[in-house]
């Protein structure tokens, strides 16, 4: 007996040779100056999108970047159905999770987070002098962000201007 849940496997059949123009539907490579922020954003973060159903045709995954500004702290939020990876590139990250945010962990560079869909979670730059920079993938070919009024955060949401060449101060 197989208990391995149903999957759709029409991706492990190849398409015949011929059929597929691979130089416009192959490899994409997205500049690190080509990132979109016209994206779903929290308070207190960045998010720039590099991987979408928009821009490459993206049927499963969306990734791109975010950056929270030295000691800043994210409104509370959660991503849907859609299960989100972190892989943290500079800085250092605080996530507080949970009904209440009782729980708490920290990663640094290199370190990976997982936070399954819909736990309401806050990102906090736990730095006070450094940005923190992350590559974000998630399951999905859109970003879904369901930023939650009705819990308190633990640490309080600091307003946080984006500036830089694009977003001038308000």
């Amino acid at each position: 007996m197989n208990n391995a849940p149903d999957h759709d496997h029409s991706h492990d059949i190849p398409p015949a040779p011929g059929t597929v123009d691979w130089r416009n539907n192959g490899v994409r490579v997205i500049k690190a100056g080509q990132l979109d922020t016209n994206t779903a954003q929290t308070p207190g973060m960045n998010r720039a999108a590099a991987i979408n159903a928009a821009r490459v045709g993206a049927q499963k995954i969306w990734a791109g970047t975010v950056s929270i500004h030295a000691g800043a702290k994210t409104g509370v939020h959660h991503h849907g159905a859609l299960e989100s990876v972190i892989y943290v590139v500079k800085g250092r990250a605080r996530m507080r999770w949970g009904e209440r945010l009782e729980f708490v962990a920290e990663a640094e560079p290199g370190d990976f987070i997982f936070v399954p869909p819909y736990v309401p979670h806050q990102e906090i730059n736990a730095s006070s002098d450094e940005t923190l920079e992350c590559v974000l993938v998630r399951s999905d070919n859109e970003a879904v962000v369901v930023n939650l009024d009705g819990i308190e955060p633990v640490e309080r949401p600091e307003t946080v201007y984006w500036v830089d060449p694009i977003h001038k101060h308000p």
